[in-house]
This record gives C-alpha cells, sequence and structure tokens, in this order.
C-alpha cells in the first residue's frame, strides 16, 4: 500500500474525470512527470511539512498492483527512505480508500 495527499476539490475533479493526475499540492502529473505517493511511515510527515495549513485534508490509500503505470521509488534528498511515485495516471480503482484526515 502506498499513500497520496490532496484536496477534496482535486479529488471530487478526479472522480468527475475518472482518473486522478495531480501529483502534489498545485501541481499536476502533466507538469511533475509523476504522483508523489508515500509510504505508511512517510505520509505523516509529509503532510505536517506541506499540507498542514490544508483543512479538510485527504488520504488516498493506493493497492500499488493495481495501478497500472509505473512506480518508483525514488531518494529525495537527505529523506531516510526513498519515496514511491507513479509515473502515469491514477486509476480510481486502484484507490482502495480515502480517509478525511482531521486537522492539524
Amino acid at each position: 500500500m502506498i499513500y497520496h495527499l490532496t484536496e477534496p476539490d482535486r479529488w471530487a475533479r478526479s472522480l468527475a474525470e475518472g482518473v486522478h493526475t495531480g501529483s502534489s499540492r498545485g501541481i499536476e502529473l502533466a507538469d511533475e512527470g509523476f504522483i508523489h505517493c508515500s509510504t505508511a511511515e512517510q505520509w505523516p510527515n509529509v503532510r505536517r511539512l506541506f499540507y498542514a495549513d490544508v483543512d479538510p485534508l485527504l488520504l488516498l490509500h493506493i493497492d500499488e498492483s493495481k495501478v497500472g503505470a509505473e512506480v518508483v521509488y525514488e531518494q529525495l534528498g537527505d529523506a531516510p527512505a526513498a519515496f514511491p511515485h507513479i509515473y502515469g495516471p491514477l486509476p480510481l480503482d486502484a484507490v482502495v480508500s480515502v480517509d478525511e484526515l482531521p486537522p492539524m
């Protein structure tokens, strides 16, 4: 399982379009080249660093085996572990659950 943080408005757009192409906060797959994701251990810190002021915020639980596009674990700077990146659109059926996170 990998995880992706997104805003409710962006997720609603994905539901309407039938696929998710949001990469990270305000950035699209077409701009970044991949969709930023995290492991279970990483997403809380990503939230704290990049989404602390976003409320509400959604956490997508993604079944990596259903993604279809290449998922590459890449080292970012001095992070203690590599981050998963999806190199293509995220099919909605790969998202097995969505949690609305409580405010920080």
